[in-house]
């Protein structure tokens, strides 16, 4: 296997673990991070002062000499695929992908192929430099497999590092277009009993509540007080649609990406996504209200009516401020043109 010599010193008043310090001053061009530094400690490819270490916890000093031996990244166990992509942006660290509706993100046991690493892997080639030691696209975050939208991807180590850290610092400013039953208005006295929901100015909906895995169903996610992961959401009215008002389009954005956040707690508040299967379920709308295209339209509607519509973060690599947008897709945009007539 081919491999490359990484070798620099411990710089003044290190950490008294071996691993925080290697972290600490392994130089930020080889992008190396803690878990695979880590990694390569275990397989015994670290040199401290000439000797083996293994052990992340050992003593380390100033002026200790480092010599890492990284392997060149495999290829992954996982196959390209010849599928079109729609590619937003691309360069030697990252890409951003417009998702469509019906495509899995990374390959399960149910979804071995077709997904959006297998058409990732054809279209990026010999220009991926390896995430985690495995020449594969590092998947950051992810979008339901019915939700279009946008989607960044790193293509190297140094750049799935920097966003990792960004989507866990909650920095990225991710908004997403949906369709919901209702009007989430801060007008309406039944959200005011509904425990986690409240209203900003500008009649912003913030739903705040804990996330985890549903007591009986395992695919679903559930709304908690007292377990779980900390979730916020926050929405606007952007049109409504109906006499009297009956779905409306608006607009979300994340302070936490959570599974299903978004559908989870739309529902929660009462105002589940149209045409969401899991979360969303039928209701009866009156035809009078929003006419017999726009019933028709919302009953045959086939997928959670959600879109990834603006993504921004800071790049990376070269610290520039970055910001995209995907417009609506045609179902989605003909669902809101059936409504408004």
């Amino acid at each position: 296997m081919a491999t490359r010599l990484v070798t620099f010193q411990i710089a003044e008043n290190p950490p008294k673990r071996l691993d925080k310090a290697l972290s600490r001053d392994v130089p930020e061009a080889e992008a190396l991070s803690r878990t695979r530094l880590a990694r390569l400690m275990a397989d015994g490819h670290v040199l401290l002062n000439g000797a083996e270490a293994r052990d992340p916890k050992g003593k380390v000093a100033e002026g200790d000499s480092v010599e890492i031996t990284v392997p060149v990244a495999d290829e992954t166990h996982i196959g390209p695929e010849d599928i079109p992509l729609d590619v937003v942006f691309e360069d030697d660290d990252l890409i951003v992908i417009n998702k469509p509706t019906g495509m899995v993100v990374h390959p399960a046991p149910g979804t071995p192929n077709g997904t959006l690493v297998n058409a990732l892997l054809h279209h990026c080639g010999d220009t991926l430099s390896g995430v985690g030691g495995v020449q594969r696209p590092g998947i950051v975050h992810r979008i339901d497999k019915e939700t279009s939208g946008l989607l960044v991807v790193a293509k190297s180590d140094r750049a799935h590092q920097g966003l990792a850290a960004q989507f866990e610092k909650h920095t990225v400013e991710r908004y997403y277009n949906a369709v919901v039953y209702g009007v989430p208005d801060a007008n309406d006295p039944r959200l005011r009993g509904v425990r986690g929901v409240s209203f900003e100015s500008g009649n912003i909906m913030r739903v705040t509540t804990m996330l985890a895995r549903h007591k009986t169903d395992r695919q679903k996610q559930a709304v908690y007080f007292d377990q779980g992961r900390h979730a916020v959401t926050r929405s606007r009215i952007v049109e409504a649609f109906g006499s009297p008002a009956v779905v409306s389009l608006v607009e979300c954005w994340l302070e936490t990406g959570r599974t299903h956040q978004i559908r989870v707690h739309m529902a929660h508040a009462g105002h589940g996504l149209v045409g969401d299967p899991v979360y969303g379920g039928r209701r009866k709308l009156a035809e009078k209200a929003i006419g017999a295209k726009g019933l028709a339209a919302v009953q045959v509607f086939p997928r959670q009516a959600l879109h990834a519509a603006v993504l921004g973060f800071e790049h990376p690599v070269t610290g520039e401020t970055v910001r995209f947008e995907a417009p609506l897709p045609d179902d989605m945009a003909n669902l809101i043109g059936a409504l408004q007539g």
